[in-house]
């Protein structure tokens, strides 16, 4: 950031004042109605807990929502069932959890023999809506993980279902709970920039994280709709989110410049690929002991490969993005998204009619040792504030131990609006898909002309309890 005569630099700034101005630490404010001080006062377990079944043991379901489930909610839920595709994989996954319940790859079994009040969907993104509805009609609330789904036509059979069955499902946007995307949305709120009138937001993915996306099944648009629902989902939602208003119409470009058919030399997998000395995305899966168990072990029931080649001719999703997103309350957004930047992260800048608030957070290969994220505030005719909000201590920037209490432990408040449901998911997705759709046709697509859902002014909100 450059100096100017009416601001201090960041690191003059900060070794003279070893404070913050604005806003408070974040460490005393209450988040999600917990402070710092309570929160490992854990509330009166119900007198019955929580049936939970899962249908998804790859990683994440294993991981934050199954053995973190087990180790931190133990007086609030019990597993009752556990399924996946893949026999040996489910197996593997009930051993990780670490739950004491059958396993099934009979979907439909396990909810007629289990008979839960709450499943959870960590599948493979274009199979969300077939369990989402299915365990809605088959009696369960649902937890989804985003994106909720991958096209129009299965938003619109989720919306529809809910409705029809009574039933809640939830999407698990975790970036909502990060303490410092907690701070801008209440600094917005209170109207330090004014009104909102645009933003530029700009997320990078670095050449571990972000080539991973090339690995997996995520590389084909059939599987997880693209990078633009699958992983941008999370940004829009953000977006959504901060912004308070509804997307009204969305132009995207994008393509594929460097992974997939761009690679001078390619292979099936990284262990069977003769050029693991000269590529520099070589990844040896062999040095991660949990995925060998869960995925390469596994490999023999349907023939996933957890460490396929980045460079393969079958990758046919972009790896750069742009949008302008236009809100029905008229704020402009533009947006990109970057697969193959020497760092991971995001820049955010807010614009307002009294100021502009900015943030520029470097998720790896932090530029510092500072214990905490950082928002600049700038205002019309002032000194610029900086405002610090300390790490998380939780998965995505603090959010996932959040948003987990919220959804488990009785009477947590939601004072930043976080609880999503399946508006808040679709939204979130319908973005990404107007995108693609807007490529393919190069024109800018309607939100409204895609599904039932028409874009409000101001972004309507719905506890889920």
């Amino acid at each position: 950031m450059k100096k100017d005569a009416n601001a201090m630099s960041r690191r003059k700034f900060l070794a003279s004042t070893g404070a913050l101005t604005g806003a408070a630490l974040l460490s005393s404010t209450p988040v999600n109605g917990i402070t710092n001080e309570t929160a490992n006062i854990m509330p009166q377990p119900p007198a019955k807990k929580l049936k939970v079944a899962l249908v998804g043991t790859g990683s994440r379901g294993n991981g934050m929502w199954g053995r973190d489930l087990v180790q931190s909610y133990p007086d609030y839920l019990t597993f009752v069932g556990l399924c996946d595709k893949n026999e040996g994989r489910v197996k593997t996954g009930k051993e990780m959890i670490g739950a004491d319940c059958p396993t099934f790859t009979d979907f439909e079994k396990m909810m007629r023999e289990t008979k839960p009040d709450l499943l959870i969907v960590t599948t493979m993104d274009s199979t969300h809506h077939e369990f989402i509805i299915k365990g809605m009609e088959m009696g369960a609330d649902v937890i989804t993980e985003k994106p909720m789904t991958t096209d129009e036509v299965k938003v619109q059979a989720i919306l529809d279902a809910e409705k029809r069955t009574g039933k809640n499902c939830r999407v698990t946007f975790n970036y909502r709970y990060s303490p410092h995307r907690s701070k801008m949305w209440e600094l917005l709120r209170a109207g330090e920039i004014g009104e909102l009138t645009s933003v530029d937001f700009h997320w990078y993915l670095d050449t571990s994280h972000g080539a991973d996306y090339f690995r997996r099944w995520h590389r084909k648009v059939e599987n997880g709709g693209s990078l633009w629902v699958h992983k941008a989902s999370h940004h829009f939602d953000l977006l959504n989110w901060w912004i308070g208003s509804d997307p009204e119409t969305v132009f995207g470009l994008g393509d594929l410049n460097h992974y997939g058919r761009n690679g001078a030399q390619r292979a099936e997998n990284c262990r069977t690929c003769p050029h693991t000395g000269s590529c520099k995305f070589y990844w040896d899966v062999m040095k991660n002991p949990t995925y060998v168990k869960l995925y390469v072990e596994n490999e023999k029931y349907d023939g996933y490969l957890r460490d396929g080649c980045v460079f393969k001719n079958d990758v046919n999703i972009f790896d750069k993005m742009a949008a302008s997103i236009k809100y029905k309350n008229g704020v402009q957004v533009s947006y990109s998204l970057t697969t193959y930047s020497p760092y991971e992260g995001y820049r955010i800048a807010f614009n307002g009619t009294k100021g502009r608030m900015e943030a520029w957070i470097q998720e790896s290969r932090p530029v510092s040792d500072v214990n905490y994220d950082e928002i600049v505030l700038f205002k019309n005719f002032s000194r610029r504030e900086y405002i610090q909000v300390p790490f998380g201590t939780s998965g995505h920037g603090g959010g996932d131990k959040l948003l987990k209490d919220q959804i488990f432990l009785p009477n947590i408040a939601d004072p930043f609006q976080q609880c999503a449901g399946v508006r808040d998911g679709a939204l979130a997705c319908l973005v990404g898909i107007a995108a693609r759709k807007s490529i393919q046709s190069g024109q800018p697509v309607n939100i409204a002309d895609l599904t039932s859902i028409k874009p409000q002014e101001k972004k309507e909100y719905r506890r889920i309890l």
